[in-house]
């Protein structure tokens, strides 16, 4: 092996700038807030890119509590896209990521297209945004996201609608809450989508006992965490099946031999998020372990590792 590997990852080839990662872990948007909250706690600047929590044209202030419950092996969340909204992030947040050498990642949320339209129009030229997610999956809001995320032929419509007006790199994250994955996620590419984020959280509820109750406020909400790792690595071993654009896998990553399985099942990055509330460091240590592995099988390049399940599969 030679002295050193490649971890640079490129998770939009067929946009006119690209966008180059250094490495492919990433923080998944809602459990990594602005990362500015974190930057005290770990050396943000080592990690490939930050996916900030979701963002609305307008402030919102979210679900009512209680808003987490934990599950066996797993958190169900309805915090319901609470945020400070798009405005304010450009007046507070951009000027401190634009100093920052990690690429921030915008989440966006609506509830028309509209409102999508105008909150990516808003980010146009705004230093210190490398790029958006879009969000077209939220379980836990009462209208908009979790529609077009169930929908081709509308989530089609709105990556359509949304590249139109952005000249920056859009990936767009999937829901899980559908039949059949790879119909939303060719629908996407179809409308230009640069890269795919899948999964988003699984839809659940619990039940308190003790007050024969449902446990959250908002009743139902999004299972995320070491519970879905096989949803969510199924999706993606589909996905990369039929899609020509990267994958970023998303759903349990707590370590580094998940984030290699998904890598192994076609996805091009990772993104890491329940585990970073128990562990604010589990991303920094996800990349550590993904450099040992490829240092002890002696690979220099992450890229060849990319679907490598796939050859000679059934």
């Amino acid at each position: 092996m030679k002295g050193s590997f490649d971890l640079h990852t490129q998770i939009a080839p067929r946009h006119p700038t690209g966008l180059l990662l250094d490495n492919p872990v990433m923080t998944a948007s809602g459990t990594f807030g602005y990362g500015t909250e974190y930057g005290e706690l770990v050396d943000i600047q080592k990690l490939g890119a930050i996916i900030c929590k979701g963002i609305t044209l307008l402030p919102r202030k979210g679900n009512p509590q209680p808003r987490l419950v934990e599950t066996s092996c797993g958190l169900l969340n309805s915090v319901g896209l609470e945020n400070i909204g798009v405005d304010e992030l450009i007046a507070e947040k951009a000027p401190v990521w634009s100093g920052w050498q990690v690429p921030v990642i915008v989440n966006v949320a609506g509830e028309t297209f509209d409102e999508y339209v105008s909150v990516v129009s808003k980010l146009e030229g705004i230093s210190g945004i490398g790029g958006i997610e879009l969000n077209i999956s939220c379980p836990n809001v009462s209208a908009g996201a979790i529609e077009f995320g169930t929908d081709a032929r509308l989530a089609a419509e709105l990556v359509a609608e949304v590249k139109a007006a952005s000249s920056l790199p859009i990936m767009v994250k999937l829901s899980p809450n559908v039949t059949d994955i790879r119909e939303i996620a060719l629908a996407v590419e179809g409308a230009g989508a640069d890269a795919v984020s899948l999964i988003n959280t699984v839809r659940g509820m619990s039940i308190d006992t003790g007050t024969r109750r449902p446990g959250l406020g908002y009743v139902t909400g999004g299972l995320s965490g070491p519970a879905v790792k096989p949803i969510a690595l199924y999706m993606v071993y589909q996905a990369a099946k039929v899609v020509h654009i990267p994958l970023i896998g998303c759903g349990g990553i707590s370590n580094a031999v998940d984030a290699l399985e998904f890598i192994m099942a076609g996805a091009s990055a990772v993104q890491v998020g329940t585990a970073n509330l128990t562990y604010p460091g589990t991303s920094l240590d996800v990349l550590q372990g993904i450099q040992d592995f490829m240092r002890k099988q002696e690979i220099d390049d992450l890229s060849c590792l990319v679907g490598i399940a796939h050859r000679g599969a059934q």
